[in-house]
């Protein structure tokens, strides 16, 4: 199905995609230049069975966001020019992939707090700096999107109590000790049409979170562990955040950056300050900002990594290098056939990020945002080797591994496996103890294929979602080895060791089955109600032959 129309002057298309394999596929209508992951990600935003049309959708928050406030009568307003502007740049926006709404937006929870995301790397224009100008209108469009929203839907609300007034929100990175805050809180108070009272707590009505951080650095020619990539980031978040206090008085303000290393960042976080630093009698409602969770709303936006996380691996989803590998190859002057050439020769062209590069991230950028992510775990292992594709990564002459000697179903068997530096795993070898040499053979090959597979870049994921549970004889209880006690075959067994191994998953054992069923040879022993068996030799005397 590839049908085609026009959104905005924008060619769609429609394709049948689905948020999990197993369910149905549905009818996703998106942008044409848009890849399938955006189009899962739409069918897990909007719920259900039915068409998806990214137009449609987009209209119903738009038009939530953009209507006129209602008349006495009951009728709402016509829109004015300036709501028709502000809901094209809303939906300018999502096209080019540069900020779409939170999901309490997506599905109309009016219990939630609304917000946006917003995709950094999208405002780095190819070949050019950080878009400053065109990343502050952004912000200042949809700060003042969500006040008016804020303030259109207080007057509906008919006397029912606001969330952040009966659930206050906890004090943020910016809410320092003031003299009118060592006393209790109170609520906040407002006058008749609505408006808050200048002494009274400032509400919080939405948020502006940020994502794809390291491909942003990435298409700048930054390295995510470095000084001069966490002084850019620092300078960008530090922007948001002021940005997002514009009008809000000058009580809750970040630090500045120290140093700015993106050319005409600095003159647009000077030019912030100054709308931020103004004290006000009538000040505006407060918009938190920070950085997003892992949600469908990041692979909408087509987000290589979310939030601050740095990019661990080179390759995208579909096994193609990713668009910030791209980047940094071009940065340091490399094709991909060169850097390709020196992969080959041992060297490496790109150090991935680890955690400890998570971490300085995370502390250099927690004075500059109100809300930060979970602090990354410096105990976390490393990130698992990812092999690049179609290239192969021999194990060295000497190298580390496990033997397992075990049994299933009283067969014996030996299970031993080929570590890379790292530990990763690279070969396998399953050995059966006494079987035929035609069994033996068919077990070393199968080795020999996983082993072939796992050194040119297969996941190990992936063979452990295929073999594991497979169910043929022998099968039984397993011996030697405490990570089970049952298995449906021997390759049962192994995918599920390898799996709690190297991938630090555990699977349970599956049903146990009748102790006969699959360990049987097949005998002629099954007759026809009634029938009954021919002699197989003269006089009447069967002929037994012994079956290994």
């Amino acid at each position: 199905m590839n049908a085609h129309h026009f959104w905005n002057g924008v060619e769609m298309r429609t394709v049948m995609a689905s948020a999990d394999p197993d369910a149905p596929a549905r009818a996703i209508t998106l942008p044409a230049d848009w890849d399938d992951e955006a189009a899962s990600a739409l069918a897990e935003i909007v719920t259900g069975i039915g068409a998806v049309s990214l137009p449609r959708e987009s209209a119903r928050w738009i038009d939530s966001f953009t209507s006129g406030a209602p008349q006495p009568d009951g009728q709402s307003a016509a829109p004015s020019r300036g709501e028709i502007i502000s809901g094209r740049s809303l939906a300018w926006l999502l096209i080019l992939r540069q900020a779409a709404p939170t999901l309490a937006v997506w599905h109309g929870a009016s219990d939630r707090r609304p917000g946006f995301v917003l995709n950094l790397a999208a405002f780095v224009l190819p070949g050019e700096d950080f878009a400053a100008e065109t990343f502050v209108a952004a912000l200042r469009l949809l700060c003042l999107v969500l006040r008016t929203d804020a303030r259109v839907k207080a007057a509906r609300r008919n006397g029912e109590l606001p969330l952040d007034e009966a659930m206050p929100s906890e004090p943020t990175l910016f809410d320092l000790p003031v003299a009118s805050q060592t006393t209790e809180s109170a609520p906040a108070e407002a006058d008749m049409t609505g408006n808050l009272l200048p002494d009274a707590p400032l509400p919080i009505v939405g948020e502006i979170l940020l994502t794809n951080l390291d491909a942003c650095l990435a298409a700048l020619g930054l390295d995510y562990d470095s000084d001069d990539g966490r002084d850019a980031a620092c300078s960008i978040v530090a922007l948001t955040t002021l940005v997002s206090r514009e009008g809000t008085g000058c009580d809750h303000l970040p630090l500045m950056p120290h140093r700015h290393v993106l050319p005409g960042l600095s003159a647009a976080i000077r030019d912030a300050w100054s709308r931020a630093a103004v004290d006000t009698e009538a000040p505006e409602a407060r918009i938190e900002t920070g950085f997003s969770s892992p949600g469908p709303v990041d692979a909408l936006l087509g987000c290589e990594a979310c939030g601050l996380a740095p990019i661990f691996s080179p390759l995208g989803p579909d096994g193609q290098l990713a668009a910030s590998t791209l980047n940094r190859l071009a940065a340091r002057g490399l094709s991909v056939e060169t850097a390709l050439a020196a992969s080959l020769a041992g060297e490496s062209p790109l150090l991935l990020p680890t955690t400890d590069a998570h971490m300085r991230m995370y502390r250099a950028l927690a004075g500059f945002v109100d809300r930060v992510p979970a602090r990354p775990d410096p105990t976390m292992a490393p990130p698992p080797r990812i092999l690049p594709r179609g290239t192969l990564q021999p194990l060295p002459e000497r190298h580390t591994g496990i033997a397992q000697k075990a049994s299933v179903g009283g067969h014996r068997f030996f299970l031993r496996t080929a570590e890379y530096e790292d530990g990763t795993l690279g070969e396998i070898a399953l050995t059966p103890a006494r079987e035929s040499a035609m069994v033996r053979g068919l077990m070393e090959s199968f080795s020999q294929a996983v082993s072939i597979g796992l050194q040119y870049g297969a996941p190990l994921e992936d063979f452990v979602e295929r073999f594991a549970y497979s169910s043929f004889g022998p099968a039984g209880t397993v011996e030697g080895d405490p990570v089970t006690s049952y298995a449906t075959s021997i390759l049962d067994y192994a995918f599920r060791a390898l799996s709690n191994l190297y991938l630090q998953q555990r699977l349970p054992d599956a049903p146990h089955e009748d102790d006969n069923q699959g360990n049987s040879p097949l005998l002629p022993f099954d007759f026809k109600s009634g029938e009954t068996p021919k002699p197989s030799t003269p006089g009447g005397r069967r002929g037994l032959r012994l079956v290994s």
